[in-house]
């Protein structure tokens, strides 16, 4: 039987912390520690639903891919489009990080293109693995 490379070997593993870093910026947001931002909503909701999806008997179904990639489309649209806006300000030699940085909607929609796009693409290579060697 092939190897399985270690992106498919922490396959759950990772769907897992894609759904607590879903949970845990929701929590920050809901309660009040984070300023109520539409793009960072969308953000983190996509990455957590994409996380559940991996969760699945059977994540390389079509419906599931067909799913991770909507949410993953609108999740990374969102996301560049708050990213360009920092850009943007680069350009326009307006660009400050926020205070604390790591709070800075540049920085975590950055975070977020990385996140989801990763997520995606290891769903997209998932291949599950039988006792009998085929599948």
């Amino acid at each position: 039987m092939p190897r399985r490379s270690v992106p498919q070997r922490y396959f759950r593993l990772i769907a897992i912390i894609a759904i607590l870093i879903s949970v845990f910026t929701w929590a920050m947001d809901l309660t009040g520690l984070v300023y109520e931002c539409p793009y960072c909503r969308v953000q983190r909701s996509t990455i957590g639903l994409i996380g559940l999806l991996m969760l699945l008997p059977n994540p390389q179904h079509w419906l599931a891919r067909w799913l991770a990639s909507v949410f993953g489309v609108l999740g990374l649209t969102v996301a560049s489009s708050q990213h360009f806006a920092g850009w943007k300000r680069i350009s326009q030699g307006k660009f400050v990080l926020h205070d604390p940085w790591y709070t800075d909607s540049f920085l975590l929609s950055g975070a977020a293109i990385f996140i989801l796009t990763g997520l995606v693409l290891l769903l997209f290579s998932y291949r599950r693995t039988s006792d009998h060697g085929s599948g």
